[in-house]
């Protein structure tokens, strides 16, 4: 099972000359981690999809029509807003991670000595 990636309007993601686009690391990880989750069941892509359109939404009626969003930063909210919502992980299991990731040092990627 592979992630309908060939959609259009606005959950689609970017794309130049029809390859995707990531501006930072992270962004490519974030969509592989979505991407590699919904392979393996975790969810379904029309409950990520669904939740990536609610965040696109709020996300340009709260902002200026002309002022572009951050669309991985709507992506990776959308999934943990679907990992959340079915009780995979729990919010404070979202802040504990994620505050762990920005504890670490610029320019370590990997925790080498806890692999997980």
């Amino acid at each position: 099972m592979s992630a309908p990636l060939d959609i259009k309007g606005p959950a689609a993601p970017p794309r130049s000359n029809g390859e995707l686009v990531f501006a930072e690391p992270w962004e490519s990880r974030a969509f592989g981690m979505a991407v590699t989750l919904y392979e393996a069941g975790a969810f379904t892509w029309p409950q990520f999809q669904a939740a990536l359109i609610a965040r696109i939404v709020a996300q340009e009626a709260a902002a200026a029509q002309d002022e572009p969003y951050d669309y991985y930063r709507l992506w990776l909210d959308a999934l943990e807003d679907v990992l959340v919502g079915q009780g995979t992980v729990s919010p404070d299991e979202v802040t504990t991670r994620a505050q762990a990731l920005a504890d670490r040092p610029p320019g370590h990627d990997h925790n080498h000595d806890h692999p997980r």
